[in-house]
């Protein structure tokens, strides 16, 4: 099987998918979730690892313009915090 590269949110890098945390904005409730497992359908977007990606992604709403939903506060301090 191939792999599958994404596009980062935060540095725009493209990297195999299962390398990249995955947030979903879940299709039967609209929640944003952490996806590890990719068991979960909705709109998804990807960030490396790295802690300035995550952070870039912050910056003027990138992360809630791509997912198309606010992104909560306790979800952007776990991301921050390395909780994923």
């Amino acid at each position: 099987m191939a792999d599958i590269k994404r596009k980062c949110v935060g540095c725009g890098q493209m990297k195999n998918r299962n390398e990249m945390i995955r947030l979903t904005r879940r299709n039967t409730d609209g929640v944003l979730i952490v996806n590890p497992d990719s068991k979960t359908f909705g709109r998804s977007a990807y960030l490396c690892y790295n802690h300035d990606c995550i952070k870039k992604s912050f910056i003027k709403n990138k992360l809630s313009r791509v997912l198309k939903v606010q992104v909560p506060d306790k979800l952007k301090g776990q991301l921050i915090d390395g909780q994923y």
